[in-house]
């Protein structure tokens, strides 16, 4: 399959950006939604990116083909893990999943479209209605994809034009998806559009940020700061920066077979996207008290990611990538020499395709990823926020496998101690559409709200 011409990612590589040709680009996106986008239906725009999305699980769609052909050498993921990452993304992409989140969001699913009232509301004579910016600049990190998309999908949701700016080598999987928009509707497509630059170019930046009204960025708190201090006063600005996310598994649910599904799930969480984003467990901390001990569990953690390399490949690594994890390994292979009751590691032999190493010490350890997870053994919930203290406030998600009784209270822990999302282990990469990223609204920031007082 040949892509079209439609976006600047579309240009052969020797192409040179220019700010006149940026500065053009917004031009024609904000003329092209004042035609195409400003007055559509949110239900027609639903149902336009909800038959996109069903296509993508088409075994037989060109865009899935090409995306899985081509993207474990555009992207360094398997073909396996790509499939897996894009099921999960674009099977949540559904009629009733988008009316949740408007419904989350606005608390009436024609918020964007009218003038509405609540039951509230109505009670005191008020209506409402929602404004989404003309137009959105979004700045994506390029580890895993899914951040990306799922900003491109609510800038249509909300009718704002949009300009995705890419990292340099990481615009394949956006694109692809920006085509299969512009192929299901033209009109939508050509009020998107899709490039890539190596960060810092305050030419090209300074050009597409002048007309943006509000600008989304995913990356590093260091680049996040970089990119405010770039614009004007009045344009919003929504960061999202570094986060790390753990597992938590309760000692009373490690028995007979719950303890194989409870290990099978903690793979799942290190195999998707090989572990690179933000919901990525580093640790996953064990309580001791059930049949199989937090040592035990780290074993057949080990063994199930063997297996899961051989259906799921983790893929190839830079040399600086798989030189870390080696150099990684070597430490603890000579502490678990030294000191075998604290510490114990097992890896994939002749590659660096999994590691796990278990250690007694509670302290949060940042792992360096690529389907390299440390198990570390905690008394109970406190003790493990103890060890985790040094990372409070940057936690993102943690994944829980604990007694259904127990469960709500556990989770008003943590949310008390500050996660921002508990799921069941097994589904920390893939947080439903209604997902609270960061613990902000997932739409609510973007938009702004106009009272009628009637």
């Amino acid at each position: 399959m040949n892509l079209p011409n439609y976006f600047l990612a579309d240009l052969p590589p020797e192409a040179v950006l220019s700010p006149v040709m940026i500065a053009e680009a917004c031009q024609t996106l904000k003329r092209n939604r004042e035609h195409y986008l400003a007055a559509r239906s949110t239900e027609s725009l639903i149902k336009t990116l909800s038959r996109v999305a069903d296509g993508w699980l088409q075994a037989d769609n060109p865009f899935r083909q090409l995306a899985l052909e081509l993207g474990p050498g555009q992207t360094g993921f398997s073909r396996e893990t790509l499939a897996r990452g894009l099921d999960n993304f674009f099977g949540r992409l559904t009629r009733d999943d988008f009316h949740a989140l408007l419904v989350q969001e606005f608390g009436d699913a024609k918020r964007l479209d009218a003038l509405t009232a609540t039951a509230s509301g109505q009670r005191h004579s008020r209506m409402a209605i929602v404004n989404a910016p003309e137009f959105q600049v979004h700045i994506a990190a390029g580890n895993i994809p899914n951040p990306t998309l799922t900003s491109i999908v609510f800038g249509l949701l909300t009718r704002s034009a949009q300009f995705v700016k890419c990292a340099s080598g990481s615009s394949f999987l956006p694109r692809i998806f920006a085509h299969s928009i512009y192929e299901a509707d033209a009109k939508l497509g050509a009020c998107l559009e899709v490039a890539e630059w190596r960060g810092g170019n305050a030419a090209l930046e300074s050009a597409l940020f002048a007309g943006a009204d509000c600008v989304t960025a995913t990356g590093s708190d260091e680049a996040l700061a970089a990119i405010r201090a770039q614009l004007p006063v009045k344009t919003r600005f929504l960061g999202y920066g570094h986060r790390v996310s753990f597992g938590f598994v309760a000692g009373e649910d490690l028995f007979g077979s719950s303890a194989k599904k409870i290990v099978a799930r903690a793979a799942d969480d290190v195999v998707a996207w090989n572990q690179l984003g933000c919901l990525s467990p580093h640790v996953i901390y064990v309580q001791p008290g059930g049949e199989v001990s937090p040592e035990q569990f780290a074993e057949l953690l080990a063994d199930e990611l063997d297996r899961r390399e051989q259906i799921e490949p983790r893929g190839e690594l830079p040399a600086e990538d798989a030189a870390a994890i080696a150099t990684r390994r070597g430490i603890y292979e000579v502490r678990a020499a030294h000191s075998p009751e604290t510490t114990q590691h097992w890896c994939s032999k002749n590659s660096t395709a999994w590691t796990v190493v278990y250690e007694a010490d509670a302290h949060f350890q940042m792992s360096c990823l690529n389907r390299f997870i440390y198990v570390k053994a905690v008394a109970d919930l406190t003790a493990m926020l103890q060890g985790a203290d040094a990372i409070r406030g940057k936690v993102s998600t943690v994944g829980i496998a604990v007694p259904e009784d127990k469960a709500q209270e556990i989770a008003t822990q943590l949310a008390r101690w500050g996660a921002t999302r508990i799921c069941p282990l097994g589904q920390m990469q893939n947080p439903p559409l209604t997902w609270r990223h960061d613990g902000r609204p997932a739409l609510g920031d973007l938009v702004t709200w106009t009272d009628f007082e009637t």
